[in-house]
């Protein structure tokens, strides 16, 4: 893989192909949201992965928590701290409402599969540790949709901290997928006092690792990783320190997607090329 593009596995090579020879109708990608949740370590710092289990959707992917966007995003009406719905809708190039869903997908979605909450009790501070057996019934309450993420915020008269999360890319499924996403990545530091907890059904093995790290394993075969992972891991490790990061997620464009697009060369290697 090279900064702009990667080889294409033979079997979604020949997916693509057929889906071309078919004259086949891209499905509607679904809008998510994904996190990468940071912590310092020493003079580095490190990212949180999880191992999608083998029965989901790119199970035996290690990946950031996140996922789709429920009609409830969009509905939520709670204590909203930071760059509000509009400025946030410029950002993600997407209505006010709309980028306010992808916001409180990224939130709730941290909270529902990392136990991390980016909330606080006012604009200038966060919870700290949510790991107790109170938060983890309201983790699950969330997680099985028995309770709303604005909801339960107002129950424990908390204000989403939208601030502490940057965006960072955007990106969307090939169109011969049968299963697309229309996904937002955000970088996030983890709060101080909290921690992450394996806690969602979604993950086999979870763990913190440095991006460079992470890359070194992916190419030597030993985690498995789809582009767009290898991608920001990438991305995130070129800027050096935390502080690198917070500044590199100031200038980037996460309104415009990433589509990677199937080059089939005549009598060259076939190539995704990222566009």
């Amino acid at each position: 893989m090279t900064i702009d593009g990667f080889a294409a596995p033979p079997a979604l090579v020949e997916h693509a192909r057929r889906f071309r020879a078919e004259g086949g109708t891209p499905a509607p990608p679904r809008v998510a949201a994904t996190v990468l949740l940071l912590r310092p370590a020493g003079d580095d710092f490190e990212v949180y992965v999880i191992r999608r289990v083998a029965a989901m959707t790119f199970g035996g992917m290690y990946a950031f928590p996140g996922g789709g966007v429920d009609r409830s995003d969009s509905q939520a009406h709670l204590d909203w701290a930071g760059p509000g719905p509009a400025e946030w809708a410029i950002r993600l190039g997407q209505a006010p409402d709309a980028a306010q869903a992808v916001v409180c997908a990224a939130a709730r979605e941290v909270f529902e599969e990392a136990g991390v909450l980016l909330a606080g009790p006012d604009a200038a501070t966060v919870v700290g540790d949510v790991s107790g057996d109170d938060w983890e019934a309201a983790r699950q309450d969330l997680e099985g949709r028995r309770v709303g993420f604005a909801d339960l915020l107002a129950g424990r008269r908390l204000t989403l901290r939208s601030d502490l999360l940057l965006p960072w890319s955007r990106w969307i499924t090939p169109e011969f997928e049968p299963r697309r996403f229309d996904t937002y990545f955000f970088v996030a530091l983890l709060p101080e006092g909290q921690r992450t907890r394996d806690v969602s059904g979604e993950a086999d093995h979870t763990m913190w690792i440095r991006p460079a790290d992470a890359l070194a394993r992916a190419g030597a075969g030993e985690l498995t990783m789809l582009p767009p992972t290898l991608v920001t891991l990438a991305q995130v490790a070129a800027a050096g320190d935390l502080a690198g990061v917070a500044r590199a997620a100031a200038d980037r464009d996460a309104a415009t997607p990433v589509t990677p697009r199937l080059d089939l060369p005549e009598g060259g290697e076939p190539r995704f090329v990222l566009g």
